[in-house]
């Protein structure tokens, strides 16, 4: 049997070439004992030299051919063309006519190890692949050669460089794989070779490499890359690599070793005879969720990202359900399906307890997809939200002014719920859908109780309530003199904008986002023993926009259009000595290139004080709102976010403010109600029925100061709109005001910072309740008062000084003195009294007391490791030790705290934020206890 022939391809033919170009100046036929490929390309273009030469290749396998090959050769060609000839004769076999035509008038031997050793630009090779069974890799190597040849420069050409090389080269991992140089700055890992399985000609160009390439690129790849690339790449060659990151987000479920047979015997199924032993299969299934994740990550705001995630997850949950997985993959924390399956238990968990519904909320929020499905995600924790409101006491309604309040603090973020809840779960789900409704029907009937309780307060209120006694209200004619006014005394030109028809659950989704985006909420310093809380005014009544906009841009009980409401707007602040310029919807915006208009620009730019009119809620009420129903945001407001700048820009204080609030249709209606004397869509006159309450008194100016108004927001008088406006309900009567200022340093006399953790109810926020100790409409309030501020008359120093806490809080026994504990009572008394503590001082000059960096610690540990600035100079300020400058101190604390620089105190979230990373703290200061 004839020995086999080596193989040659056109990169062989290159260096050789290459090798003796200068025989090649006398020479045009180059005799090469082996194998040209088939599918190599018979012609092409070599440099020799100095020299661009044409080459032809031809194996023949007699001497009657290679004679016949070199006549034709030279009667057909050029002088300057090359004739290759690829043969297995022997040289005696040749005469010497045609062997003196030749290159060194002999048949070159190839050496594929000197080959490559020349096509790497090496001067040597690594001693292994000298080898025999290493023959492979030298001809591969050849073979694989990319069109712009390898990254040359190395000594020494290892082994792990060459197969590195040879995988890049192959698979395609540095390009197109066709040209270019296959480079050394690709990453050769699992996660860059779970996005090569999901190419289209990627598994393919694996797939079709001979065995014994195949196998032994597995074998090098496992050794350097994880024992997760060998399982890949056997789903490839089986041709399962565009499902490989399916199957294994569901073979994740082999790691339970509770998983069931019916599970096992599926999954078995699926991988077929790739089937991975246990600590490959971990290792690979580690891997997809790994990629994953960081896919994930980059999929926010990414349509491609997305894309490409889904991809893969659709096509698990594909892969699960025709196995029948599905109902065995629940909790899975990567599958769409399994998603939904958490959100139906929470929802369903939101109808039992709220202590339910957050445990199965804590297990949603660990899924992977909480970010990609974040509509979805709102709602369920919105449903858990209103779980807590409903365990709570019902609330009542002591009078107007504290209906008002509590409106703007608590029940409108119940407002803003219900409008998630209305809305359902974002891709329709059914089982949520009927949790959903359960959830609204019993929140909303406890908030109708709320509007008519109130109602009955505010027909009461209304007989006699002026703006000269408003029977301790603010009322909308009052807001200039008592919000803005103590504003501009401070020498700031304030912006007043007022938002038509802002309700509260409006207004708190707006302070949210301006205090993230580095506005500074400012309310006036309450009494004794009181919460810091936002400022809520009354409407006029009815509460629409003549008469309610026209008497809050006056400053008086009155009713008119723009022109009274422009020329009452100056004539208040003439009388404060000031200038004052108001701007409606037509004179805002600006020509081409501007925004704003130029008038509203200039008037920006002076001392005066600009009122702003934007009509883009109320005109909402008329067509509904479009895009997002369930939220509204500084982006949705026409001209907001642009003006918000300019204030800004201008350093001014902005007082965001309505002139009334609205309801919302729910389609519970039958159509307009036949109540005779229908003036609007929420007022009439006559006589009230139920779900009604007639309102007289010189607050009321319409109706000849007696109007007949309904509580029920399912109660209309005209044809059906988005929302309406007009009557007796909390959300509509009460006016949202928030002062906001672009620098502390602006903030009025006898006025505080108001932390976001104030603005916000606890039932809102995901912490446990707190018991409520008075079913009134100001429960809320005395929740917060006993939360984070000194009651009157608490002793504010102890034994070892002052501290956050009081010191009934650490078990002070009543007429006693504080017994002494063993140990420090709360983790910021451990950690102050600790050796890493006292050698962190070392490194401090004037370092805080320590009972106030214990403070700092206990606050944040009892918030869940975040909060406010604010909320943190407020909970710290207990001690007497902290004031305003905040980021200073917190700068301090790092440096007490970040032990050797790991972050264990710092801000997130753009400074927003400060975060104590509990675990971390204990790790550096009680190394022995985390061990």
């Amino acid at each position: 049997m004839a020995a086999t022939l080596p193989p040659v391809g056109r990169r062989t033919v290159e260096a050789l070439l290459a090798a003796y170009a200068k025989g090649l100046k006398d020479h045009r036929l180059v005799l090469v004992h082996g194998r040209y490929a088939d599918n190599a390309p018979p012609e092409f273009s070599v440099k020799v030299g100095e020299e661009t030469r044409r080459v032809r290749v031809s194996h023949q396998s007699s001497v009657l051919g290679i004679v016949g090959e070199w006549a034709e050769h030279q009667e057909k060609t050029a002088d300057a063309d090359l004739l290759v000839v690829t043969t297995g004769v022997d040289d005696d076999q040749l005469g010497w006519d045609l062997r003196g035509h030749a290159v060194k008038r002999q048949t070159l031997t190839v050496d594929n190890a000197e080959i490559v050793m020349q096509r790497f630009g090496a001067t040597s090779l690594d001693p292994r692949m000298y080898a025999r069974e290493e023959a492979w890799l030298l001809e591969a190597l050849l073979e694989a050669e990319p069109g712009q040849g390898w990254e040359r420069g190395r000594a020494v050409l290892t082994r792990d460089a060459a197969v590195r090389a040879l995988v890049v080269a192959r698979l395609g991992l540095g390009g197109d794989g066709n040209g270019g140089t296959a480079g050394q700055d690709v990453a050769v890992d699992a996660d860059t070779l779970l996005a090569w399985s999901r190419t289209p000609a990627g598994p393919l160009r694996f797939a079709e490499l001979q065995q014994t390439e195949r196998t032994e690129m597995k074998k090098w790849l496992g050794e350097t890359a994880g024992q997760a690339v060998p399982v890949l790449l056997s789903l490839v060659e089986a041709g399962h690599g565009h499902d490989a990151m399916a199957l294994g987000l569901l073979g994740a479920a082999l790691r339970d070793p509770a998983a069931s047979p019916d599970t096992v015997l599926a999954l078995g199924g699926l991988f077929g005879q790739v089937m991975p032993r246990r600590g490959e299969l971990q290792a690979f299934t580690e891997a997809v969720e790994g990629t994953l994740i960081r896919w994930i990550g980059e999929a926010h705001g990414n349509p491609a990202a997305r894309q490409r995630v889904f991809a893969v997850l659709d096509r698990a949950d594909k892969l699960a359900a025709d196995t029948g997985l599905t109902s065995g993959l629940v909790s899975n924390r990567f599958l769409p399906s399994s998603f939904t399956a958490q959100l139906r238990h929470v929802t369903a968990a939101a109808r039992q307890s709220p202590e339910a519904a957050q445990a199965a909320l804590e297990e949603l929020n660990a899924h992977a997809l909480v970010k990609l499905y974040a509509d979805r995600h709102r709602a369920a924790a919105t449903a858990v939200r209103i779980a807590r409101w409903l365990a709570l006491p019902d609330p009542r309604v002591p009078s107007v002014a504290a209906g008002v309040r509590t409106q703007l603090a608590d029940w409108g973020w119940v407002d803003r719920a219900l409008a998630v809840l209305w809305a359902g779960d974002p891709r329709g789900d059914q089982g949520v859908a009927q949790d959903f409704r359960v959830l609204y029907e019993l929140a909303q009937a406890r908030r109708e109780r709320l509007d008519e309780e109130f109602a009955g307060r505010l027909a009461a209120w209304t007989e006699n309530a002026t703006a000269q006694f408003p029977g301790g209200c603010l009322v909308v004619e009052n807001v200039l003199p008592e919000a803005v006014k103590p504003v501009a005394a401070t020498g700031a030109a304030p912006l007043v904008l007022v938002l038509d028809g802002m309700s509260s659950a409006v207004a708190v989704q707006l302070g949210e986002e301006v205090e993230r985006e580095g506005w500074t909420e400012a309310v006036p310093r309450p009494s004794e023993g009181q919460a810091l809380r936002r400022m809520a005014a009354v409407s006029m009544l009815p509460s629409v926009t003549d008469v309610s906009r026209a008497s809050l841009l006056t400053a008086s009980a009155t009713k008119g259009g723009q022109s009274t409401e422009s020329s009452g707007f100056a004539a208040f602040w003439k009388t404060q000595r000031r200038e004052g310029v108001l701007f409606h919807k037509a004179g805002i915006g600006g020509d081409a290139g501007r925004y704003l208009s130029e008038h509203v620009v200039a008037a920006l730019a002076t001392d005066a004080v600009i009122g702003v009119v934007l009509n883009t809620i109320d005109d909402a009420l008329d067509k509904g709102q479009q895009g997002q129903r369930t939220r509204w945001s500084v982006d949705d407001i026409t001209y907001l976010r642009e003006l918000l700048t300019a204030a800004k820009g201008y350093g001014r204080p902005v007082v965001l403010v309505a002139d009334h609030g609205h309801v919302l249709e729910r389609g519970t209606s039958d159509g307009p109600t036949n109540g005779g004397g229908a003036a609007a869509a929420r007022w009439r006159t006559g006589t009230s029925r139920d779900g009604e309450v007639q309102l007289a008194g010189p607050r009321v100016w319409e109706g000849g100061g007696t109007i007949v108004a309904p509580w029920r927001e399912d109660i209309r008088y005209t044809g059906r709109r988005a929302g309406y406006h007009g009557g007796a309900s909390l959300a509509e009567v009460t006016v949202p005001v928030l002062v906001l200022l672009p620098d502390k340093a602006m903030m009025p006399k006898g006025w505080e910072v108001l932390p976001r953790e104030q603005a916000t109810p606890a039932w809102w926020q995901a912490s446990v309740l707190e018991p409520v100790a008075e079913q009134t409409g100001t429960a809320v309030e005395e929740r917060q008062k006993q939360a984070v501020r000194p009651r009157s008359g608490t002793r504010r120093t102890r034994a070892e000084g002052e501290g956050l806490f009081a010191e009934a809080d650490l078990g002070v026994p009543s007429g006693g003195k504080a017994a002494v504990p063993d140990t420090p009572a709360t983790l910021g008394a451990r950690v102050v009294a600790s050796e890493v503590y006292e050698a962190q001082k070392e490194y401090v000059r004037k370092a805080p007391e320590a009972n106030v960096v214990a403070a700092v610690i206990d606050a944040l540990t009892e918030a869940g490791e975040t909060m406010s600035p604010a909320a943190l100079a407020s909970a710290v300020s207990a001690t007497g030790r902290v004031r305003r400058n905040i980021d200073g101190f917190i700068a301090t604390l790092q440096r007490l705290l970040n032990v050797e620089g790991y972050p264990v105190l710092g801000f997130i979230d753009a400074g927003h934020t400060v975060r104590l990373d509990v675990k971390l703290l204990r790790d550096q200061f009680f190394p022995k206890e985390s061990k």
